[in-house]
């Protein structure tokens, strides 16, 4: 993907036509309701996006066999620890990449291995993978208070920009 396409997601003005707020971070589509999520770790199940309203919520598409993914999870879960408290909610999809990586015991073990503290959930169908429309691994959607996508990164790298649109929405939204 062209990474102009990511800078641009930081202009003031609006951009391809969409919707801008306060934040200089434009709103790019609602954020997909959740389907096909199974066996969720470190938390009660989350039913629905409604549940997260009022929430800046940070989705990460992982598997945890694939080295970029376990590249950028010590990022993710920084922005779990520094940020949860001022209403930040991560939530890590698992999506796998190949079959081993379906069974529970195997996301469980790795989530421990791993020390991931924030909410995990299986996606073994990929049908919140296809909501979103992701090809990826790692993705990271960052969804504002109102349950609009507004902004999103995929593969390593550019953790100052995803940080810093993280307090943005946590400040502005």
């Amino acid at each position: 993907m062209d990474n102009n396409f990511f800078g641009n997601l930081f202009s003031p003005k609006k951009t391809s036509g969409k919707e801008t707020t306060s934040s200089s971070l434009p709103v790019l589509y609602p954020a997909p309701e959740f389907r096909g999520l199974e066996n969720w770790i470190n938390t009660p199940p989350i039913a629905s996006m409604r549940q997260l309203l009022g929430k800046v919520v940070l989705i990460d598409f992982w598997t945890y066999s694939c080295l970029n993914c376990l590249n950028a999870m010590p990022y993710v879960k920084n922005w779990h620890k520094k940020y949860k408290g001022h209403g930040l909610v991560v939530l890590g999809i698992h999506a796998p990449e190949f079959g081993f990586e379906k069974k529970y015991q195997n996301v469980l073990q790795a989530v421990k291995k791993h020390q991931i503290k924030f909410p995990v959930a299986q996606d073994n169908g990929f049908r919140l993978w296809r909501a979103y429309k992701n090809r990826y691994w790692p993705a990271l959607y960052l969804i504002d208070r109102q349950g609009r996508v507004r902004y999103m990164h995929f593969g390593e790298g550019r953790y100052q920009v995803t940080e810093s649109a993280i307090r943005q929405l946590l400040k502005n939204s």
